[in-house]
């Protein structure tokens, strides 16, 4: 499974921005997709994640702010992004598992993209 993230950029605090990841395998193909992010020097933060049941999960630190979403027919992932904080700067990155997986646990992950940049100022 290929994952390429776009829509990163730069926005203002009290802004919006919506992110996608397209999957090169088809939706059945894996169990849950998610949304990390990585501040400069810290870690994978597990923020949203969806399942095949379109069960969706949230970190406490964006829940109310951010929802994730797929579009299964164009295998793409969402993560719209509202009431941006500068805290919210990080390298967003998509990811997917063909078994079980948590926001809690990086290592539960099996595929990565390369990430898009988001920076709030």
């Amino acid at each position: 499974v290929q994952l390429v993230e776009s829509g990163g950029g730069s926005v203002q605090a009290g802004g919006s921005l919506t992110l996608s990841c397209a999957a090169s395998s088809p939706s059945y193909s894996t169990n849950c997709m998610g949304w990390f992010r990585q501040r400069p020097g810290g870690i994978h933060e597990g923020i949203a994640a969806i399942d095949s049941r379109e069960n969706s999960y949230y970190a406490d630190s964006v829940k109310g702010r951010f929802t994730i979403s797929k579009d299964y027919a164009k295998r793409t992932l969402f993560l719209h992004m509202s009431n941006l904080k500068p805290d919210d700067t990080a390298m967003y990155y998509c990811a997917a598992a063909t078994r079980a997986a948590s926001i809690a646990s990086a290592l539960s992950w099996e595929y990565w993209g390369q990430g898009t940049q988001v920076t709030v100022s």
